[in-house]
């Protein structure tokens, strides 16, 4: 399973890499921006995008609206992340085309729950 996660903010970044690597069959790349994160995802198929909801330049919907622009894009999975999540800040991620919402920061146990819950893990 391939990972693309988005945040500019290095601590949370390196405590996604480090839950990425206490779960099994897992490959990440990671991106702190949109613009580097929408290069990756043209040359790096990921099974699914975690971004964060507040990043330079655009939010996470607006990244997750150019990602789903690249061809062969428009069916991967994507969460929406984020610190500050707000009781309605799930439902706006479905409505904006999110198939979860993950409270920062990502630890390996939340991470192989939510991933159980996108039906990408056992």
């Amino acid at each position: 399973m391939r990972l693309l996660y988005v945040d500019d903010d290095r601590i949370n970044t390196l405590l996604f890499e480090a839950a990425c690597a206490d779960v099994a069959g897992v490959e990440w790349r990671c991106a702190d921006a949109p613009g580097p994160a929408v290069t990756l995802a043209r040359e790096w198929a990921a099974t699914l995008w975690v971004i964060d909801l507040n990043l330079p330049g655009a939010d996470g919907f607006e990244l997750l609206r150019q990602l789903r622009g690249l061809p062969g894009q428009a069916a991967t999975l994507a969460v929406l992340c984020s610190a500050d999540l707000s009781p309605a800040l799930p439902q706006q991620a479905h409505q904006g085309g999110f198939s979860a919402c993950w409270p920062k920061p990502v630890n390996a146990a939340g991470l192989r729950a939510g991933l159980s819950a996108l039906g990408l893990l056992p």
